[in-house]
């Protein structure tokens, strides 16, 4: 495609170690909205990377048609920086400043060039991101990760890319900010890839980029037309799977059966030949030629029974596997009426500030309760969890909880022992389980051939979150109460199917931070509570913050 803006020509890169990411990738993309989605670890920042001209290929080229854009999942910024700085008009608006004040020097208007509305188009940007009180001159050590993540994507917008480039762009932005860039994407004009998790701006693409095996499968349509499509491949692949295996039997119990008849046909012969009297060089020609003629049927039937089974092979090379959890969590029952935890008059003080005002906040969570907790970023939901799980006191109000029963996953899902093996990790969280009984239940949690016995710390982020939740749930004595904290950052898509899965067979109560509304839906969330200038208001469900 000559118009097209990306174009991968057999792409391939490889890391120092010789381990390989991409290899013999060739794709073109033109304008429109992209979505690239793919397990961690199987290249999709690397790819980003390679096209923003970040990383050098191994192999093949990869050319790009205009201005690109790149947003990073993490900003490199230092926190002395300034919010004109980061945007990259600082030059630009100084020079404006002092034109403004009387300077007439001639290298002043170099700068500013034909750009004499950056001032008014750096603060529409600001404005479309939500950051309404955030100026120029700002420091970025006064602004939330949100903030951040969202002047990131400002500064990439006001250099006018034909290419723009999000690498998870919705990680630490509060439901607001997610919807104000869900608005900027849907009147994007350019050609757009995005790296997401997010299953509702997924919703948004255009078509689904799949990256496999370093290989790219495209998917028109968005991302739920895309599982649906993955979804109906998967059962066709699992009827030929069935039909497969269903040939294979076939073909042994054929081949068994000729060779049944082939040994019936040379003993009946053999004993015909020795009442026919025939001479001996005769007979044994004849019975050359017998087990010859049964050499060849059963040739013809292994190797009947061979390609059966190379079908069979390719047949479950297609099945996708979704890698899913299945559990039954009867421990961790909660009865309906048993209250778990109750906070009233909870006041925090930051400094001069007060985190949660008026009369404080009151909370109760009785039986199990599926609570989401959602408020704008910073408005006091991690510190609220604190609370709750008691690693921090209030300085006000009274609290009350099953001590003992509340398990508490934080964002770097730091609760684990990273030089002990996930194995270890368990033992230290269930000693009383018996170690065939703990290796039954990591099985089950996918940690199988050998990978139960890895050190925590050598773990992917999925598989981290996994061990976790093992250790978790079935810990002695079993939660009663789960408190997690943003827990599908940082996750693919399979993962947090994964979660998802676990948090489905969990009966006791949950209280979530998150801003992911898809996965708040698939947990079954029954309470909304948000966080709006340090009070806590139920409501029926999501509300824009």
């Amino acid at each position: 495609m000559s118009d097209a803006a990306i174009t991968c020509s057999d792409l391939s890169f490889a890391w120092p170690d010789g381990t390989t990411v991409l290899q013999g990738l060739s794709c073109a993309l033109g304008a429109g909205r992209t979505g690239l989605v793919a397990p961690n670890g199987a290249g999709k920042s690397t790819l980003l990377r390679l096209i923003a001209g970040e990383q050098q290929p191994t192999g093949g080229s990869v050319t790009t048609r205009g201005v690109v854009g790149y947003l990073p999942q993490t900003l490199p910024l230092s926190s002395d920086l300034s919010v004109a700085e980061v945007l990259g008009v600082a030059p630009r608006l100084a020079a404006l400043a002092a034109i403004e004040a009387g300077d007439t020097r001639e290298e002043l208007f170099d700068t500013i060039g034909d750009d004499w509305d950056v001032q008014d188009r750096t603060r529409t940007e600001l404005d479309r991101l939500g950051l309404h009180d955030v100026r120029p001159e700002h420091r970025l050590g006064t602004l939330s990760g949100g903030q951040i993540v969202s002047l990131g994507l400002a500064a990439r917008l006001l250099a006018r890319p034909d290419v723009l480039l999000l690498d998870e762009p919705t990680n630490n932005l509060d439901l607001a900010a997610r919807r104000r860039l869900s608005e900027v994407l849907a009147s994007w004009q350019g050609c757009l890839v995005v790296v997401s998790h997010d299953r509702t701006l997924l919703d948004q693409m255009d078509r689904i980029a799949e990256l496999d095996r370093g290989r790219l499968r495209f998917h028109g349509g968005n991302f739920t037309s895309y599982e649906q499509a993955v979804r109906a491949e998967r059962e066709t692949a699992e009827r030929a799977v069935r039909s497969a295996e269903q040939e294979v039997r076939r073909e042994k119990r054929e081949m068994q059966q000729a060779r049944e008849r082939a040994e019936r046909r040379a003993s009946t012969a053999a004993r015909n030949l020795g009442n026919a009297g025939l001479p001996r060089i005769v007979a044994g020609g004849l019975k050359r030629g017998a087990q010859e003629s049964a050499g060849r049927a059963r040739e013809t039937h292994a190797a009947r029974v061979a390609e059966a089974r190379t079908r069979l092979e390719e047949a479950e090379r297609a099945v996708r596997d979704d890698q899913r959890i299945s559990l039954d969590l009867p421990a961790t029952h909660l009865p309906a009426g048993r209250t778990v935890f109750l906070g009233q008059g909870l006041r925090v003080r930051r400094g001069d500030r007060d985190l949660f005002g008026g009369d404080g906040v009151d909370l109760a969570i009785r039986g199990p309760e599926r609570i989401a907790l959602t408020g704008a970023n910073a408005s006091g939901k991690s510190t609220l969890l604190r609370l709750v799980s008691g690693e921090w006191r209030p300085d006000e109000g009274t609290t009350r909880r099953v001590e003992g029963r509340i398990a508490a996953l934080s964002q770097r899902l730091d609760l684990l022992d990273p030089d002990r093996t996930v194995a270890e990790n368990l033992a230290a969280f269930a000693p009383e389980l018996p170690p065939s009984r703990r290796m039954h239940l990591l099985a089950r949690f996918l940690f199988r051939d050998g990978r139960a016995q890895l050190p925590v710390g050598a773990l992917s982020g999925g598989e981290r979150l996994r061990a976790t939740l093992a250790c978790v749930l079935f810990a002695e004595p079993a939660p009663q109460l789960l408190l997690l904290d943003e827990p599908t950052n940082n996750l693919d898509l399979v993962s947090v199917g994964q979660l998802e899965s676990a948090l489905n067979a969990y009966q006791g109560a949950f209280v979530v931070v998150s801003h992911d509304e898809r996965f708040l839906s698939a947990i079954g969330v029954q309470r909304w509570l948000r966080l709006s200038e340090g009070r806590l208001v139920e409501g029926p469900g999501p509300e824009a913050e």
